[in-house]
């Protein structure tokens, strides 16, 4: 039987509408990026879906789950969930959202399942660790498309070689929030100018957030998740 992961997903009021004859307004949708499904299908997992707005706050799922995957979207994390006000640039908020996120990180990490945030994915495990935000930063929104890199990764010395290697020598950035307080978790990598990039909690198997978008760029952060999963080393391949 494979083993299931968990992914968190976006929404948006109002979905594209291609040009037809037909009458099809744009309507709500939830939807997630299909690179990041085809990444852990590649890895050797199922994927399991989960919109925004669980009435139960979706953490019931994680009993049925090996793995569960935070992704990023077109939104903010609002400095309340961090006991700040709003001093800095605040793009769009989904607290339903970001409530669920909060919810299925801390409950992911009391349980010890392997959980891999991707870029407000890593942010929100941050937060829900207790730690914070940086509200705003400059120049970590790409102009470029981001299946390109953006600028150098810097591996902090102690992080362990199988995520040093894992995370490779550079990354895209789509990002303008960023890590501030880290609570348990440590620095794996940092851009040139000193943002946090990486991050990983040193007391759990698999607690590893990334800022930028590794899905685009290849699947190797994947493997790792589900080979953790597995209960393997998490620099062992699928299998």
């Amino acid at each position: 039987m494979k083993l299931r992961v968990a992914v968190t997903c976006d929404r948006r009021a109002a979905g594209p509408v291609a040009p037809s004859a037909r009458v099809r307004p744009a309507r709500p949708e939830v939807f997630v990026s299909e690179h990041v499904v085809s990444r852990l299908r590649e890895a050797g997992a199922a994927v399991v879906l989960l919109p925004p707005g669980d009435a139960d706050g979706g953490t019931d799922l994680l009993d049925i789950v090996d793995a569960l995957v935070i992704t990023g979207g077109a939104f903010d994390i609002h400095p309340r969930h961090y006991g700040e006000g709003v001093s800095a640039r605040l793009d769009r908020v989904d607290d339903e959202r970001t409530s669920l996120e909060l919810r299925l990180a801390a409950s992911a990490m009391d349980r010890d399942l392997p959980v891999l945030g991707l870029c407000g994915g890593m942010q929100a495990m941050i937060v829900a660790a207790g730690g914070s935000l940086l509200q705003h930063v400059d120049g970590h929104e790409q102009d470029t498309d981001p299946v390109h890199p953006a600028h150098a990764l810097l591996v902090e010395p102690g992080t362990p070689a199988w995520l040093a290697t894992t995370l490779g020598p550079d990354s895209n950035s789509t990002h303008h929030q960023a890590a501030g307080r880290l609570g348990p978790f440590r620095v794996a990598a940092r851009a040139p100018d000193g943002v946090i990039e990486a991050v990983y909690h040193p007391a759990r198997r698999f607690a590893v957030g990334v800022q930028g978008h590794p899905e685009l760029r290849g699947g190797a952060l994947f493997t790792a998740l589900v080979s953790a999963a597995r209960g393997r080393s998490p620099g062992r391949g699928p299998g």
